[in-house]
């Protein structure tokens, strides 16, 4: 078999697999396109996710009849002037995208440059899969558009790889949102199937941008990063560690103004966030890195979303040591604020006898009594305790819920013992027989409530508890289609959500097992849950991830108080289910110190 060149149109579509995976990518090149031609607006249509339709529009400086013809032919590109591919200062540079597209899709590109360029009337010029099909006038403003029509519709492989509508829709919307942070200076605006699902007009800085793309929560619980180090400059937004999500879907890199997905940056972000996050929790980030461009290799990769640095350490340090700066910086606000019922539990005005004092004096009752000094004369005497214990070395009340004199459990009966008290609001401790014992009662609880789903779920479905008034949830478009489209599975495990409007969910009942949880937080949790793993996983592997996602939300909190009747039900519970020495997330839920071990620390052995 002897060698031979491969004809154009072939040679495009090789080119367009590695261009054009799906309309989200094609989307990405025409909006590149477009701010790389000094548009300030930019105006994008979407028809079925992209997948039937995708149109751009921009009021850029346009092309000329025959810059039009040369920008569909291969390799043929404006923005390398002087051929110096290490120094590339804009999105595009390759001039691959449009013949890739063109040659697996209608392609028509009509443009008009304005006066100052010369420009009298429009053009237009249509390619449909590889052939060229209308050149002539066309009647626009001043800059171009751009539209693609049935991709991969002669291409059966590569059209039955593409998901859903909906999933190219949200795919889509991400690529817009990124592009639309890296350049606050231009106004962007998005419509799907006839509406209107995203207009942001052009903002002066970053973050007012982020924030109006992400959550508008984030510029209340965010720090600001700025740092420059040998020429780098690293800006942009970050979430307090108080302020995080389920999934890793809202860290947002950009190098020099270019979205990226580099392990090297959301390494450093893990690095960052280390001992101030639970690990299975992700930082909500904004970075903008901005590097000299021979310091960086951007042509690692044909869609451009890989990047190579000269100095990864360098890097690498610049944003660990700018996030923990930023955070550092920002104080008790980086800190967990007390629970509002521990709060409670205080007064700052005069009170009844042993209100807002600290303690129970239900616990004290046959002991002594707290009577208030009717005049006191010197300072400590507003409230005295009169004491009526045998004598004053006679041991104290284990708890507020409980009698001093009431005998303890034997601890020889349970493998984890008896509690005797919490430390921290967060620990029980208990005394075993062999010794003690320490519970992280979130950790442990949140197991307990996972495995009595699970056994709700294999004897039908779970219980739900309906809202006395059903909470609204506002998220975005594609988060609630992803809920919308599981509601069905969700009602089975007690949670009935139900469409409210294109931006917002309303939740009418929540699972009676989570008891009084927090129906906003999970529905978040749940939605970035299903768009991190809702195709890729198998029916019982979501259930699964629901499952843990729910009962994460109903366990105990780290923070609350526990009597001591509470502690004990928490233990023997834990004895009684499988896998509760580990929690959901593979965490130890408690650890033993023998009597030997704890000899060691006294120096007795």
């Amino acid at each position: 078999m002897s060698i031979r060149r491969l004809p154009s149109h072939l040679v495009n579509r090789i080119a367009a697999g590695e261009v054009v995976e799906r309309p989200a990518s094609a989307l990405k090149e025409l909006v590149e396109n477009a701010i790389d031609s000094g548009a300030t607006r930019i105006a994008v249509v979407l028809s079925a996710g992209g997948v039937e339709r995708i149109e751009v529009a921009d009021d850029g400086c346009g092309m000329s009849p025959p810059e039009i013809a040369l920008a569909l032919e291969r390799h043929a590109t404006s923005k390398l002037p002087d051929e110096d591919i290490d120094r590339v200062e804009t999105l595009g540079f390759r001039g691959e995208a449009l013949p890739s597209i063109a040659s697996v899709a209608r392609l028509t590109i009509e443009s008009r440059p304005p006066k100052e360029r010369g420009g009298s009337e429009g053009w237009a010029r249509t390619v449909d899969n590889g052939t060229v099909e209308r050149d002539g006038p066309a009647a626009l403003p001043p800059g171009t558009r751009v539209v693609v029509e049935g991709l991969f519709a002669r291409v059966p492989a590569r059209r039955k790889f593409l998901r859903s509508p909906r999933a190219e829709y949200a795919a889509c919307m991400d690529v817009v949102r990124r592009l639309a942070m890296a350049r606050p200076d231009i106004a962007f605006s998005v419509e799907h199937d006839a509406r209107r699902v995203l207009s942001v007009a052009a903002a002066e800085g970053r973050p007012a941008r982020v924030a109006a793309l992400t959550d508008r929560a984030l510029a209340d619980n965010s720090v600001a990063i700025d740092l420059t180090r040998d020429g780098h400059v690293l800006g942009g937004v970050a979430g307090l560690p108080t302020f995080h999500r389920g999934v890793a879907d809202h860290q947002y890199l950009f190098v020099n103004g270019r979205p990226v997905k580099d392990r090297l940056l959301i390494g450093a972000i893990r690095g960052a966030y280390a001992e101030m996050m639970p690990r299975d929790r992700h930082a909500v980030v904004a970075l903008f890195l901005d590097v000299p461009p021979s310091e960086v290799d951007v042509n690692v990769h044909p869609a451009k979303t890989e990047v190579r640095f000269r100095d990864p350490a360098l890097v690498r340090g610049m944003i660990v040591s700018g996030l923990r700066r930023a955070l550092d910086a920002a104080g008790h606000r980086v800190a967990h604020s007390a629970p509002a019922d521990v709060m409670a539990l205080w007064s700052s005005g005069p009170s009844p006898a042993g209100e807002g004092l600290g303690w129970d004096s239900s616990a004290y009752a046959g002991l002594g009594e707290i009577s208030p000094t009717p005049n006191p004369s010197s300072e400590g005497e507003g409230l005295r305790l009169h004491d009526r214990r045998p004598t004053f070395f006679a041991p104290p009340p284990a708890a507020r819920a409980e009698a001093a004199w009431a005998p303890p459990p034997a601890t020889t009966d349970f493998p984890l013992g008896v509690a005797r008290g919490q430390v921290a609001k967060t620990y029980i401790v208990a005394e075993a027989e062999d010794g003690l014992v320490l519970v992280d009662q979130h950790a442990a609880h949140e197991r307990l409530v996972l495995e009595r789903m699970r056994a709700a779920l294999s004897g039908g479905r779970v219980a739900s508890q309906a809202l006395l008034l059903p909470e609204v949830v506002e998220l975005d478009e594609p988060a609630c289609d992803r809920l919308e489209a599981r509601s069905g599975e969700l009602a089975d495990f007690g949670l009935e959500l139900e469409r409210f409007g294109a931006r917002a969910m309303l939740v009418r009942a929540t699972p009676a097992l989570l008891g009084q949880g927090d129906p906003r937080g999970l529905v978040t949790d749940l939605a970035d849950e299903l768009a991190a793993y809702d195709e890729a996983l198998s029916l019982r592997e979501r259930l699964d991830a629901v499952a843990g996602t729910m009962a994460c939300h109903g366990s105990v909190r780290a923070g609350r108080v526990l009597s001591v009747t509470e502690m004990n039900a928490l233990l023997r519970e834990m004895e009684a289910t499988p896998r509760s020495g580990q929690c959901n997330h593979g965490r130890p839920t408690w650890v033993k110190l023998a009597h030997g071990d704890i000899e060691k620390l006294f120096g007795r052995r």
